[in-house]
């Protein structure tokens, strides 16, 4: 099944919107269909969080699939600190994750931007 992450740009309130059309699916019975979202609040934020080097670095990785972060470091021909703090914070949002103590990959098939003004 493709895992798909949805990037938004968002008002909290769409997450709001969002949690009640799930409650009154699932107040019907009908299980809601699973989504995973991550909302950004406005595109200078989305744009600071996934800057060209670390959706390279998103796409280095889908590429060579699980590998340290050294390795990663190496094939993109980056500092490995600068490496190690992007993977950090990619981590944290759940963009990518540790498939083993020392071995990182991206959790996602695909990932759909959606902006509305």
């Amino acid at each position: 099944m493709p895992r798909t992450l949805n990037v938004r740009v968002s008002a909290p309130a769409d997450a709001l919107d969002r949690f009640e059309a799930a409650w009154h699916l699932a107040s019907g019975r009908k299980p809601p269909a699973p989504l995973a979202v991550l909302s950004f609040a406005d595109l200078p934020l989305l744009l600071k969080t996934l800057s060209p080097a670390r959706w390279a670095l998103l796409a280095q990785l889908r590429k060579t699939g699980p590998v340290s972060v050294y390795a990663l470091a190496k094939a993109l021909a980056r500092d490995y600190k600068n490496v190690h703090t992007d993977v950090k914070g990619l981590e944290e949002l759940g963009l990518i994750r540790r498939s083993a103590p020392s071995r990182i990959t991206v959790g996602w098939d695909s990932i759909r931007s959606e902006l509305r003004l």
